[in-house]
């Protein structure tokens, strides 16, 4: 067991997630880790950490653990190295592409939010400002 392992306490450091959001992954079958160590411990890879984040950077964005689950066979497909028919690539790609697509209309709402939300403190700031004179 090399410094190609990782325990759950570190990959939860790398990538900000709880012990417990990481066991969740785990059993809801999004991550699994790719090994164990003698003593039962998780022990988790590059493309396990690789595959946390992922699933840390669609969660903000409203994705159910279904889509994640789809997006992630999708891109296992195609990152497998077996040989896809032409058929088969072109489904997955598709697939990445609609996540690809959600995602980016997703970004724009929460933008429009945000900027709405920078307004209304503004806004906020501007009706203080004759009031309160320090």
């Amino acid at each position: 067991m090399g410094s190609k392992h990782m325990q759950i306490g570190e990959v939860a450091a790398r990538t900000e997630l709880s012990l417990r959001t990481i066991r969740h992954y785990e059993e809801t079958g999004l991550v699994i880790p790719s090994a164990r160590s003698r003593g039962g411990f998780r022990l988790y890879t590059e493309a396990d950490v690789a595959r946390l984040m992922v699933i840390r950077r669609m969660k903000p964005l409203g994705f159910t653990l279904d889509q994640m689950r789809d997006l992630l066979a999708a891109t296992d497909r195609l990152d497998t190295g077996e040989e896809l028919s032409d058929e088969e690539r072109d489904r997955a790609l598709e697939q990445v592409r609609g996540f690809e697509q959600l995602a980016a209309e997703r970004v724009a709402d929460l933008r429009e939010q945000l900027a709405r939300a920078e307004e209304f403190a503004a806004t906020l700031r501007d009706r203080l400002a004759p009031v309160w004179r320090p």
